[in-house]
């Protein structure tokens, strides 16, 4: 009888450390809403464009869920993986690839594995986000509190992260007393084809106290080109301009920027620069992007939050545009409300109008459609649950 308690009592002990030592936890976002278009491209109206009224899902964050690992190696060493997939809640549907779908893709949002350490950092190996989301865009309202509508005019710069690098390699450092850096790169893997359809980014962010600043660098080399097996198949910013373009393609999307913010009391201001350059394939046309942003959040109550955002987006040489174009402006204003019903529901609403000038076509990311008439407005509400 001794030994047979004995026995248990040591597979117990064994079964509680592979326990301490493993774990794989099931995770997800659910959002769904309700959201008003004003002024939407349609060719069934005499005026060309008309109301739009949705189910919307992922009206601030895209709604999904995914499995994340890890396990204890030993001597401070763990090996880690993430599998996140998206979906829509109107329909249970894979996502798309447009406004940054995943084309059906399985774990289209997020798929890796690598190793992490507690002193040197961690490597990973998959498809996976750049350095502008991963350290620039939580200086933006998109890229934090705002989610999608808040995105700079067709998420140029990627802060809202449109798209993901497929077969990248990522390096993310430690955090050295609030100082944290890191770089990707994706692989084209294509025989003769290095640099067709290659991408690959270094950003770093600096944490003091109530003060961040960040700065981030993103290239994506022939995007639109190799899109069966590239760093780049999904409908990312470059191809959301050739929709806007005469048929030309991007050869060359450079993107970079910097943004900081500053936490006084309950009252959290930052704002954030970026640029786009995109190199067309054809007519030696280019088109630049520089995006100025100001936004500000106060937790009126632990629970209910307030948020604004304003951005101005001057557009250069964009000669390949639908209206042939040298000089158009975007003034993007938006203002939101989140109160927390819980740890992990939360209710929302809010509203953004984005105007466009010098004969710019206004479109709201997220939106299916530009506006007609030279401004758009966007007012959603919805729930938010947390798994």
């Amino acid at each position: 009888m001794k030994k047979t308690l004995i026995v248990a009592a040591v597979a117990a002990s064994f079964a509680t450390a592979a326990n301490a030592q493993s774990s794989v936890t099931l995770y997800g976002l659910i959002d769904a809403g309700f959201s008003y278009v004003n002024n939407e491209a349609a060719t069934n109206v005499a005026k060309g464009s008309a109301a739009a009224f949705r189910l919307s899902s992922g009206n601030l964050n895209g709604s999904r869920w995914g499995l994340r690992g890890t396990e204890d190696l030993g001597g401070g060493m763990k090996a880690i993986f993430t599998l996140e997939s998206g979906f829509s809640m109107g329909d249970g549907s894979a996502l798309q690839k447009q406004n940054g779908g995943t084309n059906g893709t399985e774990f289209g949002r997020q798929a890796f594995a690598g190793i992490s350490t507690a002193q040197f950092g961690t490597v990973t190996l998959g498809r996976q986000y750049d350095s502008v989301v991963d350290y620039l865009a939580p200086m933006t309202a998109t890229g934090s509190w705002g989610g999608t509508y808040f995105a700079h005019p067709f998420d140029n710069d990627n802060t809202q992260n449109s798209f993901r690098v497929n077969n990248s390699v990522k390096y993310q450092s430690a955090n050295y007393s609030g100082f944290t850096f890191g770089g990707l790169y994706g692989f084209s893997n294509q025989a003769g084809g290095f640099g067709n359809n290659r991408a690959y980014s270094a950003g770093a962010q600096y944490a003091n106290g109530p003060f961040k600043i960040a700065a981030a660098y993103l290239q994506l080399q022939n995007p639109d080109s190799n899109l069966a097996g590239g760093a780049m198949t999904d409908n990312g910013a470059g191809t959301n301009l050739v929709a806007q373009s005469a048929g030309a393609s991007v050869q060359t999307q450079r993107t970079y920027g910097v943004g900081g913010n500053y936490a006084i009391g309950p009252v959290t201001v930052g704002g954030a620069w970026t640029q786009s350059r995109f190199q067309f394939a054809v007519g030696d046309s280019t088109a630049r992007f520089n995006n100025y942003e100001v936004n500000a959040r106060y937790a009126l109550t632990p629970a209910l939050a307030l948020g604004a955002a304003y951005t101005y987006t001057d557009v250069k040489g964009y000669t390949a545009g639908p209206n042939n174009n040298d000089h158009m402006k975007f003034h993007q204003f938006g203002l939101q409300t989140d109160y927390s019903l819980s740890k992990r529901t939360d209710i929302y609403a809010e509203g953004i109008v984005q105007l466009g000038k010098q004969g710019a076509e206004a479109q709201i990311y997220g939106t299916n459609a530009n506006s007609v008439h030279g401004n758009q407005v966007v007012v959603s509400t919805g729930i938010r649950h947390r798994f």
